[in-house]
């Protein structure tokens, strides 16, 4: 039984939504980020880098002040509007590949802390700390959690049919992307989908743990000032059917003092091992592995494969923690250990051939992406994935929808 709300959201003036709206702001190159903040005014950059014009170093405290402040100029400038009443979006991402569209609301503290919003991934308390500080300060957030829900005909249909209606937004980015947003405000549509996510039951997090963690943690911080908008934080969700799953393919620093013939001679007590040779490989199902040393490809099949106990164990991210990188490679914390770095699967395989060959770094290892019924069997047993094991799109526009605090 879970619950969604409207909120009054915080959004661009129509004619300036494509300027405005950004990525992420760590998914930017130095020369890119420059770029918006020399040349774009009206870039939401602005705000989540104040400091940048006079390239100051400053206080955590200083900089969230300076965010709130450039957030309220960007309002008084009327370049950000807020709606006079609750509403709900639909939002729709068209990319080269694939099409992306879910409902943008509020969803509810009460159901993250009862399980009803199910989690798969460990956080970092520091980092929690440190968004629930930016939050408190800054008093909004326009980074979504991304949620999941099973799949539902009837729900589906409904969008389909509010997609015929004349749209907010509709624009396009420099990376080839289409952005549409529908606005849903009529009391009867809002009360509808209420009740239709009320009989839906479980939501599963795909991405956005930290982000849901500092939510939480700030209600129970500030719950005693009676502001209602701490009860819920805003979360784009969407049919699982509909999120599209990468995974985190590994590269290593060195061979732990191995040579290369005796880390191929430990493996092959693991796996069954197909040199590939200069073919640009990559895993094709479930315990199947990809690696690149020096200079060639390697299929790397599990031998004991079915010998599992639980679902946690049975992760192609788990095996190749357990089997290579702890026991062989002496890898133990996969969060901070300097000796190990990720790249995400939506990157070509030439990206990882490229580091490798420039020497920086030994050995790659490729993996198959994780499944949305692996991720849900790992929720519903409160069981927590390895780092880095999942990048997952779509990823929500900065600047679009903002919620206040």
């Amino acid at each position: 039984m879970a619950k969604i709300i409207p909120f009054k959201a915080v959004r661009p003036v129509p004619d300036k939504v494509s300027l405005v709206t950004s990525r992420s702001y760590d998914e930017y190159s130095a020369a890119e980020l420059a770029s918006q903040l020399d040349f774009n005014p009206f870039s939401f950059l602005h705000i989540l880098n104040p400091a940048y014009v006079n390239q100051q170093k400053i206080g955590l405290e200083k900089r969230f002040n300076l965010v709130a402040q450039k957030y309220n100029d960007f309002k008084e400038e009327v370049v950000l509007i807020k709606e006079e009443k609750p509403v709900l979006f639909i939002y729709e991402i068209q990319t080269k590949n694939q099409i992306f569209t879910g409902i943008v609301a509020g969803t509810s503290i009460e159901d993250y802390q009862n399980n009803v919003i199910k989690k798969h991934e460990d956080t970092l308390q520091y980092r929690v700390e440190l968004f629930k500080d930016y939050l408190h300060r800054t008093g909004f957030n326009t980074e979504p959690v991304l949620i999941t829900y099973p799949d539902n005909q009837e729900l589906s249909q409904w969008i389909s049919d509010k997609k015929k209606s004349s749209s907010l937004y509709e624009f396009s980015t420099t990376k080839r992307e289409k952005h549409i947003l529908w606005k849903i405000e009529e009391d009867i549509d809002i009360s509808w989908l209420q009740k239709k996510f009320d009989e839906i039951g479980n939501l599963y997090i795909a991405d956005g743990h930290h982000r849901s963690a500092s939510a939480e943690l700030l209600y129970e911080q500030d719950k005693a000032s009676g502001n209602e908008n701490l009860n819920y934080f805003m979360s784009f969700l969407i049919a699982e059917s509909n999120v599209k799953i990468y995974e985190y393919n590994r590269i290593i620093r060195d061979l732990n003092g191995h040579s290369k013939e005796e880390f191929l001679k430990k493996l092959s007590e693991i796996f069954w091992l197909k040199n590939k040779a200069q073919e640009l490989w990559k895993p094709t199902k479930k315990f199947e592995f990809g690696m690149y040393l020096e200079g060639e490809f390697y299929a790397l099949n599990l031998k004991d494969e079915y010998n599992f106990t639980s679902v946690l164990e049975s992760l192609d991210a788990q095996i190749l923690y357990k089997k290579v990188l702890k026991p062989i490679l002496g890898i133990e914390d996969l969060r901070n250990d300097e000796r190990i770095d990720y790249i995400p699967g939506k990157q070509s395989i030439v990206t990882i051939k490229e580091v490798i060959d420039e020497g920086e770094f030994e050995v790659g290892f490729l993996i198959f992406p994780t499944g949305i019924s692996e991720i849900k069997k790992l929720a519903d047993n409160h069981l927590i994935m390895p780092p880095k094991s999942t990048y997952i799109d779509p990823k929500f526009r900065s600047g679009l929808v903002v919620y206040e605090l």
